[in-house]
């Protein structure tokens, strides 16, 4: 049945698992922006509007930035302009970059049976190698994980961390154009992916999302743009509200899909429509955007991208703030940031909270 679950090794024991966003967290990484040719013409505005996200994050949770030589400067420059400054909580770490989008790169964190932290690093290729280089992002896991002290499992998959969405008791929500990619896992079958992610992240139930994405995405379908868990048992999926928007068709069958995992998976799931903006070009190319791709902060506090869109912003708040209740949901500007092809989300790695194994 479409978008029905496929099991992932239940029977195997679970070494690890991997904790939802709402649990509490121990640090953000973020990298500093640097490459002009991810906002080829438009990137002026970036650097100060990733210092506003950096603020955002530090009310509640302390920031760790890769960037190293002229990168750094910059990145103490522009933090300065906004009153912020190294500090505990705010740290710049020594680690160089390609590319801005470290959620991709940057490790996925589990808990292992003993309750400590293990960072997972799975082999990067720029999304199936659409961008060079990537040299540098694909060694900045590893260089993460040892920064702060983490023991490192070498992930068997080719995959970026904005491909995964769980909701930390062995369901996974991915879309599989991003992992059964001939560019990226050539000759693996989906019992295979699925046995993988079962021993590194004690997954036991994915729910493959193949309907499609929001028009200008570039990553064969992240599911953080597509779907997000926001508990357990509720879901948000992004809806494009007119059928004149060229994503309604792959985003109502994603809906659908989703709709039909929801009546089958335990517990129970509701699947809520988080509408997106009205569709935006800059230079003829379309800019993803979707509400999804906000950053949970633990179990007090979520960062939603806005995009200057007045109306439907407030509305993409207003229905969060119902289905959260008790979390403080934050509008953070991501109209420029957007024109990299993502937003929050996909700028941001969480550490959960918890000590190293």
């Amino acid at each position: 049945m479409p978008g029905s679950p496929s099991a992932a090794g239940a029977s195997a024991p679970v070494r690890y698992r991997f904790p939802a966003e709402w649990e509490p967290c121990g640090a953000v990484w973020l990298a500093w922006p640097h490459n002009r040719d991810t906002w080829p013409g438009h990137f002026e505005p970036v650097p100060s509007a990733f210092a506003q996200f950096v603020r955002a994050i530090l009310q509640s949770t302390p920031v760790r930035i890769l960037a190293t030589g002229a990168v750094a400067e910059d990145c103490r420059l522009r933090l300065r302009e906004s009153g912020l400054a190294e500090s505990d909580i705010l740290q710049i770490v020594d680690i160089p970059t390609n590319d801005c989008w470290v959620r991709d790169y940057g490790p996925t964190y589990v808990i292992a049976q003993d309750g400590r932290k293990v960072a997972v690093h799975w082999h990067f290729n720029a999304w199936g190698g659409k961008c060079e280089p990537f040299d540098a992002d694909a060694a900045a896991g590893a260089k993460m994980a040892k920064w702060a002290g983490l023991p490192r499992l070498d992930g068997a998959l080719t995959l970026e961390g904005g491909a995964l969405e769980t909701d930390g008791a062995g369901r996974l929500m991915v879309n599989p154009g991003c992992l059964l990619d001939p560019a990226r896992n050539p000759g693996l079958s989906k019992e295979r992916i699925s046995q993988q992610l079962n021993h590194f992240l004690g997954i036991h139930e994915i729910v493959w999302v193949d309907g499609g994405a929001p028009a200008g995405d570039d990553t064969d379908g992240h599911i953080d743009q597509i779907a997000r868990f926001l508990d357990p048992r509720n879901v948000v999926c992004a809806f494009a509200g007119s059928d004149e928007d060229p994503s309604f068709a792959g985003l109502e069958a994603n809906y659908r899909k989703l709709r039909l995992w929801s009546r089958q998976t335990e517990p129970g799931v509701t699947v809520h429509r988080l509408p997106t903006p009205p569709p935006r070009e800059l230079d003829g190319a379309a800019v993803p955007q979707s509400y999804c791709n906000f950053l949970r902060l633990g179990a007090e506090r979520m960062l939603v991208p806005t995009f200057r869109s007045p109306e439907c912003d407030e509305r993409a708040l207003a229905l969060l703030r119902e289905l959260c209740s008790g979390v403080e949901v934050v509008g953070v500007d991501c109209f420029d940031i957007a024109w990299g092809l993502g937003t929050l989300h996909c700028a941001s790695c969480h550490e959960p909270a918890g000590p190293a194994a």
